[in-house]
């Protein structure tokens, strides 16, 4: 069964092009360790909450936007291995200076529970 990681973080604007460059130079580390498919989403429709929204939940500062991903793995082992190999490649390493704030980043892993493109779903 898939796993998938997803995140949340908050991007200044101005940093957009340098955020899709990253994604874009990390893909190939990804796959190369096990990931079937990566997505990178940059907010334009994310509405401001009265109780909690995607700003809030990373405390996004006046110019940020939200980068909203998810990383596909063919199985939660996948992942766990994937990860343990990508934290040892050298091309995990940060740009300097940073593109975005890592410590108002969240994410986690998460099994489907509902797939609508799953035939056996």
């Amino acid at each position: 069964m898939a796993y998938i990681d997803g995140y949340v973080c908050p991007v200044p604007a101005a940093n957009k092009q340098a955020y899709r460059d990253m994604a874009e130079r990390v893909t190939p580390l990804f796959r190369d360790h096990g990931a079937l498919r990566i997505v990178e989403t940059w907010g334009v429709d994310v509405p401001h909450g009265t109780h909690t929204d995607f700003y809030k939940a990373v405390k996004a500062e006046a110019g940020e936007a939200i980068v909203f991903s998810w990383v596909v793995w063919p199985s939660k082992d996948a992942r766990d291995a994937g990860w343990a190999a990508m934290l040892k490649d050298e091309r995990m390493q940060s740009p300097e200076p940073p593109i975005f704030d890592g410590k108002r980043m969240f994410w986690g892993g998460f099994e489907p529970l509902f797939d609508s493109d799953d035939a056996s779903a």
